[in-house]
């Protein structure tokens, strides 16, 4: 039987052939540059990614965190939806499309536009996505567009926008989500897991409730977020395998790193929040399990869940950071 890799190894193994013999100093040169871009300080109205080293250092140093993120994103997505399945979708700000081999995991065939305004990001990506043996990636459409407050989009059944605000400037961001809004039949938006980066998402999350969409995830209500502002910020994280060439660009000894972002998934559809979700990493104590959670009906809440409480006390143990709480099946 040939079973079809993951798109997570494919993505690698495609990584790994395009930038065989890529030197890392270069790479990392373009590597820190993107970084300041990545957190946030530089928005910019030029294209970020401006040539093939720019692009093959951003494509080896991000799209694998980016693909992660915007995995869990949408696993959300289809928890809250079980049984919608989107036909069209667009990827704004995608380069080399780590949202759309997402999303192709995700769902069999949706059709797939990238928009992006940096031609060798483009060009990087249409190649990735030929080596995949992916048929919804091999026939995506790759279009250059530059990402403006004039930005128009054709209505799609999911729109996809993944560390993208950071790079806008405010009236760009703000004429971005509108435009999502205004098309999409689902709107997911993922961004770094920093107090700028929540700050962001909460600013989307409030255009896309006010604009007549509902919050899916990862919040189990649309009414406003419960942190106060300054005082804390909520954000996941997603393991990812760390490649060699990222690696050797950044110094790390690990094969692995844990990516932190931020998130807000809308429809216009009906779909079914979570009751509540850990907002923090659970803490395992003798005995006992600490869950940090964003409730619908109570806001932040923390609970303890101790032997006494028998199969949610097991479940509690397996209860991972993002995940809804109580699992299904289980009464808290």
């Amino acid at each position: 039987m040939n079973a079809t890799p993951p798109p997570a190894e494919t993505l690698r193994a495609a990584l790994a052939g395009l930038l065989d013999g890529l030197p890392p100093k270069q790479a990392a040169q373009a590597v820190d540059r993107l970084i300041a871009n990545y957190r946030g300080t530089t928005p910019t109205d030029a294209p970020v990614l401006r040539d093939r080293s720019d692009v093959a250092a951003y494509a080896a140093y991000r799209m694998p965190a980016t693909f992660e993120a915007v995995r869990s994103a949408l696993a959300a997505l289809r928890a809250a939806a079980p049984g919608w399945e989107p036909a069209t979708h667009t990827d704004v700000g995608g380069g080399t499309g780590a949202a759309s081999w997402a999303v192709a995991g995700a769902w069999d065939g949706p059709r797939t536009t990238v928009l992006d305004w940096a031609e060798p990001a483009l060009a990087l990506g249409r190649e990735l996505a030929g080596l995949s043996g992916i048929p919804a990636l091999r026939a995506a459409e790759w279009r250059r567009a530059r990402i403006d407050a004039g930005l128009e989009l054709a209505p799609a059944d999911l729109v996809t926008v993944s560390y993208v605000l950071n790079e806008l400037t405010p009236d760009t961001r703000t004429a971005l989500v509108d435009a999502a809004a205004a098309a999409a039949q689902a709107v997911v938006i993922v961004e770094p897991g920093t107090p700028d980066g929540y700050a962001r998402i909460i600013e989307a999350r409030d255009r896309l409730t006010a604009a007549g969409l509902t919050i899916a995830a990862p919040c189990p209500h649309s009414g406003a977020c419960p942190i106060e502002p300054g005082t804390d910020w909520c954000h996941f994280a997603a393991r990812v395998s760390r490649s060699s060439l990222h690696r050797r660009v950044k110094g790390g000894s690990l094969p692995y790193e844990d990516e932190k972002f931020g998130y807000v998934v809308a429809t216009r559809f009906p779909a079914g929040p979570v009751p509540a979700r850990v907002v923090r990493k659970p803490q395992i104590r003798k005995g006992q399990v600490l869950l940090d959670l964003c409730t619908r009906e109570e806001g932040l809440r923390r609970d303890t869940v101790t032997k006494r409480h028998g199969e949610l006390y097991r479940a509690a143990r397996d209860t991972a950071w993002g995940d809804a709480w109580p699992p299904p099946g289980e009464d808290a």
